[in-house]
């Protein structure tokens, strides 16, 4: 294994295994002290699907870690924009591309993120990402320190206009306002602009 490849892998599970005790051998679900993580298998489903703009799908939630540790598969159509550029107060992210290529913003700089990629975002960097390219993009997020996975879901599953949200309107705009607040979740008064520009620059959606 390069040197590279082993620093990557070894930090990675260094870090995990400090983030999440593991119960001692021949323990079970049924008998692990209760500030343990208890063993959890998903099953395998099929690639979440953009739907002609972008959506998630949560695999890990905070609740089975502990408040440690969640995870977010998201769908990005081709040609896409992300969200406008934001710093977190709180949270940790780290991306694991899948298939295709993110194109993230961190601070002034702008990174190409292909498949098999990793990328860590610390908290109070501001950032953003969008697909450039002609084909999908699908990636894995990793948040930490908060539940990040609820402001997801909230957003794209609970906040649609079959609820009663309709897209731009005053009270859609509100309630994001309302979960940017409880999340830590901070725009600059410029970023629509900004994210205005950035889709200009690369003709994305």
């Amino acid at each position: 294994m390069e040197r590279r490849n082993f620093l990557t892998m070894t930090g990675i599970f260094a870090a995990f295994s400090a983030l999440s005790p593991v119960a001692a051998i021949g323990s079970t679900p049924n008998t692990i002290p209760g500030n343990l993580i208890n063993p959890v298998l998903l099953p395998g489903m099929s690639p979440l699907d953009h739907k002609g703009g972008m959506d998630i799908r949560v695999w890990m939630r905070t609740s089975m870690t502990n408040g440690l540790f969640s995870s977010v598969e998201c769908a990005v159509a081709p040609k896409l924009m992300g969200p406008a550029p934001h710093h977190h107060l709180e949270l940790d992210e780290i991306m694991f591309v899948l298939d295709g290529t993110a194109s993230v913003l961190v601070g002034n700089e702008v990174v190409e993120v292909q498949a098999g990629g990793w990328h860590l975002r610390p908290r109070m960097i501001t950032h953003t990402f969008w697909n450039a390219s002609e084909k999908p993009l699908r990636f894995v997020d990793m948040y930490f320190n908060q539940p990040f996975e609820e402001y997801l879901e909230r957003v794209f599953h609970e906040l649609t206009p079959e609820n009663g949200y309709e897209k731009g309107s005053e009270k859609k705009s509100e309630e994001i306002s309302k979960l940017a607040d409880k999340f830590g979740l901070v725009h600059s008064a410029t970023a629509w602009e900004e994210r205005n520009e950035i889709a200009a620059k690369y003709g994305l959606k």
